[in-house]
């Protein structure tokens, strides 16, 4: 029986209400114990974490690892999971109700991180990113089919995942969002929409970006996830006037959370003005896909995508935890953030209590990071640029009580200001 111990690290862990510098101790698998100055035992691997952060395993709420079937875009599920010491993923749209069956087989089953899905509201789900708009109009969606494959991978799905846009919205109206929130009724799973400009306008078309977030709201139910409230693109949380849209705190008065979803359409100006209202998202998703992401592009794939906005042009790689630190030169404390990818995170599964925690009894997934202080440079797709004294880095997971050390080429170098 494999033992673990990781000695006088800063624990915090939102679940239990804990912060404190103390010992966890691993065995077979799960939490076993946590406090202070815990007795080494006969057979423990100890692991000094002093100076260290100790994380219940983080939890990404926004990935893309349909890889290989969802083209160019889907990533390498554990390069982005253990490997960057991330020991949850959740995937946003990659499955559909017809190729799920592959996803669980190709990806879930065999990766080392756990992986869970969103389901795409569309048949096809996220073929190279949304690539091809036709694709994803009304005649597209299959209410009985998609709720059909939700209620019989509820081990597996936990979510529905949908876009409300400027490209779509001039296309089809609200029509497409109206078929994706009666499939999160049907199913009671949580609805996670897109916000911000995805598809080029359809030629002559014109509408109100500002539009269309009221929309959207009034189909919705408590538990639905808005997405995307930093994007620079139009159609998101920051109105033409450059303000706070006026219905973005109703939404959040409904009981519609927030998620981050940082991804290449991050803006620190629009996440300024969206804090500065008062606005906290409740979970922080990385967004990470072959298209933003610096990885080869798979023969025979698009090299361009119709959004060159997609295309990552400031800090070249960034990971889960890079999107800490991003969090943290916004003003957020780490307080304020760590329940993002830990506890809000595992509700917006509907697991809580079960991941995200580091509760004696639960599985051991545990991260470890470096919390280091200096200057360093961070910029957007904006080119706009922040300067941050402090500095989260991976340094390994433990994954089922497993270690995985922080390795992923993918990993950024931060550049010094």
């Amino acid at each position: 029986m494999k033992t673990s111990l990781l000695r006088g690290g800063r624990v915090i862990d939102p679940a239990s209400g804990m912060d404190a510098v103390c010992d966890v101790r691993v065995r077979d698998g799960h939490v076993d114990a946590v406090g202070a100055a815990l007795d080494s035992q006969l057979g423990d691997e100890v692991v000094d974490c002093a100076g260290l952060l100790v994380l219940p395993g983080l939890i990404d709420t926004h990935s893309h690892v349909y890889r290989h079937v969802t083209g160019r875009f889907g990533l390498e599920a554990d390069m982005c999971g253990v490997h960057s010491a991330v020991t949850t993923l959740v995937d946003q749209g990659g499955p559909s109700c017809m190729t799920l069956p592959g996803f669980r087989h190709y990806v879930a089953n065999p990766a080392s991180s756990r992986v869970y899905a969103f389901l795409s509201a569309y048949l096809v789900g996220g073929l190279e990113g949304h690539y091809y708009p036709e694709l994803y109009r009304p005649e597209c969606l299959d209410v009985d089919a998609t709720v059909r494959a939700a209620d019989a991978n509820r081990d597996l799905v936990k979510g529905i995942k949908a876009h409300a846009e400027i490209g779509g919205f001039a296309r089809w109206g609200a029509n497409v969002i109206r078929l994706a929130a009666e499939i999160g009724r049907q199913a009671k799973l949580p609805l996670y929409i897109h916000f911000g400009q995805l598809w080029p306008l359809p030629g002559g078309a014109s509408i109100d970006p500002d539009t269309i977030l009221g929309q959207v709201i009034d189909l919705l139910k408590p538990g639905d996830i808005l997405a995307h409230p930093f994007s620079r693109h139009p159609g998101g949380f920051v109105d033409r006037n450059g303000r706070l849209h006026p219905l973005v705190k109703e939404a959040i008065a409904r009981g519609l959370k927030v998620d981050v979803g940082h991804g290449s359409h991050f803006s620190f100006n629009m996440a300024r003005k969206v804090i500065d209202a008062g606005v906290l998202p409740n979970t922080l998703g990385a967004d990470m896909h072959g298209y933003n992401t610096p990885v080869p592009a798979q023969a025979g794939t698009p090299e361009s995508h119709p959004d060159e906005h997609h295309l990552f042009k400031g800090n070249a790689r960034f990971s889960l935890v890079s999107t800490m630190t991003t969090m943290l030169g916004l003003g957020l404390t780490l307080e304020q953030i760590v329940p993002m990818v830990t506890s809000n995170a595992a509700e917006m599964l509907g697991l809580k209590g079960e991941i995200g925690t580091l509760r004696p009894g639960c599985v051991a997934d545990v991260t470890v990071l470096v919390d280091e202080r200096g200057r360093w440079a961070m910029r957007d797709n904006e080119n706009t640029e922040v300067i941050v004294e402090r500095m989260l880095r991976p340094r390994f997971c433990l994954r089922a009580g497993r270690r995985f050390d922080a390795d992923a080429t993918i990993l950024p170098a931060a550049q010094a200001a």
